[in-house]
């Protein structure tokens, strides 16, 4: 079974939340114009990490596995709510990938395919099942 993330709210601003796993801990929080302390990512942040952090840990995984000259992986991810052609608006994350290192063209554009099977990306991209139960 996974791991559980425990987040509870804490002292520091009005949406300020700690986020705990059993080795790690940081802070969420909303911005100062959502009327917090902006002490910590907001939940898109965290959400747009996770996948930036899966993006860059997969590739550097293959570029491993294959023994390919890869210097540096980077992952930039941006999210934004926007509204398609069909009048439904629609969560997009939006990743610049910049891979450094001595790869031809072939090898490049692998990884850019590998990219797109990250757990993460597939996770986001299927959708999910969230099931709420009462903790009191």
């Amino acid at each position: 079974m996974a791991e559980t993330i425990t987040v509870s709210e804490r002292p520091g601003g009005k949406y300020t939340n700690d986020v705990k796993s059993s080795r790690h801990q940081l802070l969420a929080d909303e911005p100062l114009e959502f009327g917090s302390a902006d002490l910590g990512p907001s939940p898109f942040e965290l959400v747009a990490a996770g996948l930036g952090a899966c993006t860059s840990i997969t590739l550097r995984m293959y570029a491993d596995r294959k023994a390919w000259p890869v210097d540096k992986i980077s992952v930039d991810v941006s999210h934004a709510k926007e509204i398609h052609g069909d009048g439904i608006k629609r969560d997009v994350f939006t990743r610049v990938i910049k891979i450094e290192g001595d790869l031809d063209e072939t090898q490049y554009k692998r990884m850019i395919e590998i990219a797109n099977k990250c757990p993460v990306h597939r996770t986001l991209e299927a959708g999910s099942d969230i099931i709420t139960k009462s903790g009191h």
